[in-house]
């Protein structure tokens, strides 16, 4: 398989939605009900020129990862959050997208990443970790503690600024992460002894794991399969049963996501229809929000209720029967294809397994780093 066109093609495929506007906020972060685990994982992402191969890697496996979580516990409510960081001088020092269930926009703000500045060897580590553990929405330490996991990774080949005076020092930021609940784990790309040493520490002060992996990332695999096509086609055919409202650009922004979805290939696809058909999310549509159809199932909305202009043009133009009976239509539709999409993700990652455990990903490869550590702190914690 052509892996310089799968990254191309995944970048193509949501780019676009990085700049997108983000989901209702009712819909983007509602509390799990009481007997469901929540999960908040950030990632502190150097995105410098030496990081690009790494960063690559990352984007195909994103959805690995959430699917890890997802079968160490099926009813765990996943919130992501991503920060990207460079130093002073570059294009950006930092850019944040805070915690949110709405995977597809934070993989989307990560595809968006291209490695590019650095060039001196410290970067602005101290700041992008106080921006990750003060700006990106963590829940409150004693909200649910007991079913609330707070995990961040930082993953870089650089060690700090330590002569920038307005920054706060990673000692002081890792207290308050520990303070906030929040378990800090370090993945060292490559092996820079000055690196090496700050990364153990802050691991230790996080109460974390330390990792070093190659440069590039290490062996990263995805596993093509003969369901992979078929569940490409039928996620196409479920997207079309979305209907956005709210407003223009909310619409927009729904729009764009099915459209794109269609530029991916197949065994990319897969894995995220994998993680969609298991978390339940959004009637296996891929949205992030802004569905007509699932807030009416759901009791999030009432077609009665909503301002006509909220609706989109073609139902703006029927009547309240009419209205009615097109949603009516479109959730059959997607039921009936949702059925036969989750035989066919069930095919499909048992296929994955089996290859999985002829050629077990290498042990130093960065999505395996990640994988062991959240395995183990989703079920005990930090």
């Amino acid at each position: 398989m052509n892996h310089r066109l799968v990254f191309s093609a995944f970048f193509l495929f949501l780019c676009l939605a990085a700049t997108a506007l983000p989901a209702r906020a009712e819909e983007q972060r509602i509390a799990p009900p009481a007997s469901r685990q929540r999960v908040e994982v950030a990632f502190v992402l150097d995105t410098t020129g030496s990081m690009s191969s790494l960063i690559d890697g990352a984007k195909k496996k994103i959805w690995s990862i959430a699917n890890a979580i997802v079968d160490q516990n099926p009813d765990a409510e996943l919130y992501f959050g991503l920060v990207g960081y460079r130093d002073l001088g570059d294009d950006y020092v930092t850019k944040k997208f805070p915690l949110t269930t709405d995977l597809q926009g934070i993989y989307a703000s990560l595809l968006a990443f291209q490695a590019n500045g650095g060039g001196d060897t410290p970067e602005s580590v101290n700041e992008a970790l106080d921006v990750a553990v003060r700006q990106l929405g963590w829940s409150d330490k004693g909200q649910e503690a007991d079913r609330t996991r707070r995990i961040l990774f930082l993953v870089g080949d650089a060690p700090p600024h330590m002569d920038y005076k307005q920054d706060r020092k990673y000692p002081e930021v890792i207290r308050e992460a520990r303070a906030k609940g929040i378990v800090v784990n370090t993945v060292q790309a490559g092996d820079m002894q000055s690196t090496k040493k700050v990364w153990r520490e802050m691991a230790r002060l996080g109460h974390g794991d330390y990792h070093a992996i190659p440069q590039d990332g290490g062996l990263v695999v995805i596993v093509a399969t003969p369901f992979d096509e078929r569940i490409r086609k039928l996620q196409i055919e479920l997207n079309k049963t979305v209907i956005p409202y709210g407003s223009r650009m909310e619409q927009h922004r729904v729009k764009e996501k099915a459209r794109m979805y269609e530029a991916a290939p197949a065994p990319a696809t897969a894995e995220m229809s994998s993680y969609v058909n298991k978390s339940g999310k959004g009637g296996k549509v891929i949205t992030g929000g802004g569905d007509l159809v699932d807030a009416v199932n759901t009791g999030k909305a009432k077609l009665g209720d909503l301002p006509t202009e909220e609706l989109p043009p073609a139902m703006q133009k029927m009547s309240p029967a009419e209205r009615e009976r097109y949603l009516a239509s479109q959730s059959a539709e997607r039921e009936k294809l949702s059925r036969e999409l989750g035989d066919l993700v069930l095919k499909r990652d048992g296929y994955v397994r089996e290859q999985s455990a002829r050629e077990p990903a290498k042990a130093d490869s960065f999505d395996r780093a990640v994988k062991d550590t959240l395995k183990r702190q989703v079920t005990g914690g930090g």
